[in-house]
């Protein structure tokens, strides 16, 4: 057989093995698997294929779709990795059936490199020099422990070469003894199982460091002088722990039962009643402590670390979800609110298309404290703008902002209300290009209390202009890998975007950037194009440069053109389905070949569940499309986000000094982590409802009860005053949750 066949079959076995392995894994139909992996390779986008490829996936969603992707490419370069091993090994001639078989069975990237250990170069050691010396075969003859008469000393005799630095007895032996322990550390079977013992049963010791910086040592004073088992301690307590060494405050170690792990070893190699037992069990010994202890505390701590990292990516993905699909607020004009102390509060009024009417700075928090002066002001513009909703930064001076709008509404008795939003990234928002672009007329402070009003009118919109790295809602966001946390991040704000769909006529190329199939290129192509007039068909824009027919067929169906020549263009029915849907209606015996704009209400009366299957082979589509289609046709134009509840809006404010154990309030959900989640209740300070306060069930994780922006019922346990502390519960015996996104 050629090398080229030899590599050709390789290569079909490896993708059968994988499709095998994430059916496996996801629990799918291997068809499916094959099926995904044959997109994907096809440079299928993932929320192309996740909604209009269901019959050839079973209907995955977008998020199964990124893991899945995920393990696909983390199995394909272990495939790759395997391969070069054995290149390497062959290449060595020391391929054997042993290690084709080890190869093969090896699961992760650490096993792999284990086995391959032995064979690649390393640097000089003392195993190394002690096999330059010539004594490699009395270590085999050591390792052996076939002898049973005579001494160790006469076995090394003949090794004896002053030449060679060799120049006693003993210093053969210890030589010998050191090429023996490399060999045991080198066993990729041994290390596999006290890597795995140690993670099962050995524990994480931290320890501070005396002299740390003492500011920065008191965060970790709970890691002072701690252990926790490794099996148990949960991610935020290792990102803490990491950070905290990082910061030279804390010592980590992993610390096992030394006894126990080197009783491993020595059933593994030692052999009883030979005349070179003892130099093996101190071989064992030395091998445990200065080659493999290291070694494997090291591989563990980045196991730790690892799982840690991607748990935070992962909340960070949970959280940042629900704050990106957060339903607009259609119709209003707002007035946005940016907090600040010394530089004075900048003011924005938009109107309900998001454009500056008026802009202010006003000095109502300290030092100036010209609370009457912003009062005017800003009682002039709600009358003159019909200001619906003032929308206030949560940053700097943010707690008195709300103090001074609170008291604004109450003595004004305008028909205004107020909500907290996020602003992180505004400030750098108001100074980027794009901020620019937007506000050309406004002074860069201002742009950011203009993004602040933005943010309250459509969230999405808005918030995918920034970094969302920057946004807040996850936890040790800094300290994660760059390009994973990047990856992760942008697959949701991709997810999102194209869930809710972009009116190709109006979006920024911000926006239109996350559209399947697109980037920031052609997105300004899409821009520039319609410049010369608003598109009028999806069809126009494979006339956009850049935009070819792979692209078209990704994007196409999340890009809307309400108002245009056809309302199938205003809905997420996909131009490859247009002729399926003109079917459909003759089928149900629809007059004309027009589609109505007032949508399809008695659709449903028409076409019974029995009748379906029947009617979408009539189409020509499967059936999980045709759902698809005839949930479009019932309510074209539709954005998902309507059907979640609304965000809470305010018009009076509390402060942490009137609260009291046992008060029921309503709060907004601003953050979850591992622990629990915190809980805007209105009094600038966010509560904690700890993991155990969330519900009555058990649940594992916070995020199983809770998202960002759920609106929830809450008692109040305990306020510290001093930390400014309040700790919350949602254990009230009934019903807690007033609006959830969980729904999505």
């Amino acid at each position: 057989m050629t090398a080229r066949c030899q590599t050709e079959r390789g290569n079909k076995n490896e993708a059968m093995e994988i499709y095998k392995i994430l059916s496996k894994e996801f629990n799918i139909r291997e068809d499916y698997s094959k099926n995904i992996i044959e997109l994907v390779g096809a440079e299928n986008t993932v929320p192309f294929i996740a909604r209009y490829r269901k019959e050839m996936t079973g209907g995955i969603d977008d998020r199964i779709l990124r893991d899945f992707c995920d393990r696909l490419d983390y199995l394909k370069n272990l495939f790759k990795r395997k391969e070069e091993v054995k290149r390497a090994i062959e290449e060595r001639g020391q391929w054997t059936d042993a290690l084709a078989a080890a190869l093969e069975n090896a699961k992760t990237a650490t096993e792999v490199e284990d086995i391959y250990r032995p064979y690649k170069q390393k640097r000089r050691t003392r195993a190394s020099i002690a096999v330059e010396r010539g004594l490699q075969p009395l270590a085999d003859i050591i390792l052996a422990q076939r002898l049973t008469r005579g001494t160790a000393e006469e076995i090394a005799a003949p090794f004896v070469d002053a030449e060679k630095g060799v120049k006693t007895v003993k210093d053969a032996i210890d030589g010998a003894r050191d090429i023996v322990a490399e060999m045991i550390s080198d066993d990729a079977g041994l290390r596999k199982i006290l890597r795995e013992y140690m993670f099962e049963y050995g524990h994480v010791l931290s320890k501070a460091i005396e002299g740390a910086d003492k500011q920065k040592a008191l965060t970790y004073d709970m890691y002072a002088e701690y252990a926790e088992r490794i099996s148990d301690i949960p991610s935020h307590r290792i990102l803490a722990i990491n950070r905290g060494e990082k910061e030279e405050c804390l010592r980590v170690s992993l610390a096992a039962d030394e006894r126990a792990m080197i009783t491993k070893i020595e059933r593994r190699f030692v052999k009883e009643e030979s005349i070179t037992t003892d130099i093996v069990r101190e071989a064992a010994a030395d091998a445990y402590k200065r080659l493999i202890l290291p070694s494997i505390e090291r591989e563990n701590r980045n196991i730790l670390t690892d799982r840690a990292a991607e748990q935070a990516i992962k909340m960070f993905e949970t959280n940042l979800r629900p704050l990106l699909m957060q339903p607009p607020l259609r119709g209003k004009t707002v007035l946005g609110f940016d907090p600040a102390y010394r530089t004075g509060c900048k003011i924005a009024v938009v109107d309900k298309n998001g454009n500056c009417l008026d802009t202010a700075v006003v000095y109502p928090t300290p030092p100036q404290n010209k609370t009457d002066e912003a009062y005017e002001k800003l009682k002039k513009l709600i009358d003159k703008y019909s200001v619906d909703v003032i929308s206030i930064g949560n940053g700097t001076a943010s707690k008195e902002s709300e103090i001074f709008v609170a008291g604004l509404i109450k003595k004004s008795g305008l028909p205004v209300s107020y909500i907290i939003v996020n602003e992180a990234g505004a400030s750098v928002y108001s100074a980027s290009k794009l901020g620019t672009e937007e506000f050309p007329e406004l002074d860069v402070s201002l742009r950011g209390a203009a993004s602040i009003a933005r943010r309250l009118q459509d969230p999405l919109a808005e918030l995918i202009k920034i970094d969302v790295k920057a946004i807040g809602v996850g936890q040790y966001q800094h300290d994660m890998p760059e390009k994973r946390l990047t990856t992760v991040l942008d697959g949701v704000v991709g997810e999102c975007v194209n869930k809710v769909g972009v009116d190709v006529n109006t979006a920024s190329v911000s926006l239109l950037k996350y559209v399947a199939g697109l980037n920031a290129g052609i997105a300004k192509s899409i821009v520039e194009k319609r410049r010369k007039g608003p598109f009028k068909r999806r069809s126009e824009l494979l006339g956009v440069p850049k935009l070819g027919s792979k692209a078209y067929e990704q994007c196409a169906g999340f890009l809307r053109i309400p108002g245009g020549d056809d309302v199938l263009d205003n809905t997420s029915v996909h131009p490859e389905s247009y002729v399926a849907v003109h079917k459909l209606l003759a089928a149900l015996k629809y007059d004309g070949g027009e589609i109505s704009k007032s949508g399809f209400g008695d659709i449903d009366g028409r076409l019974t569940e029995w009748q379906i299957g029947a009617v979408a082979e009539a189409c020509g589509v499967g059936v999980p499309t045709l759902k698809d289609i005839i949930a479009e046709l019932k309510k074209p134009g539709r954005d998902i986000r309507d059907g979640l509840p609304p965000p809470l809006l305010r018009s009076d404010l509390m402060s942490i000094d009137d609260l009291i154990a046992g008060m029921e309030l309503v709060g907004t959900v601003r953050n979850v982590i591992d622990f629990g989640a915190f809980v805007d209740i209105g009094v600038h300070q966010d509560g904690l409802v700890h993991i155990s306060q969330i519900s009555d069930r058990y649940i594992k994780h916070p995020s199983e009860a809770l998202t960002v922006g759920d609106a929830v019922r809450v008692r109040v346990l305990e306020v510290d005053l001093k930390k400014k502390k309040i700790s919350l519960t949602m254990k009230l015996g009934g019903q807690s949750r007033v609006g959830s996104q969980k729904r999505q």
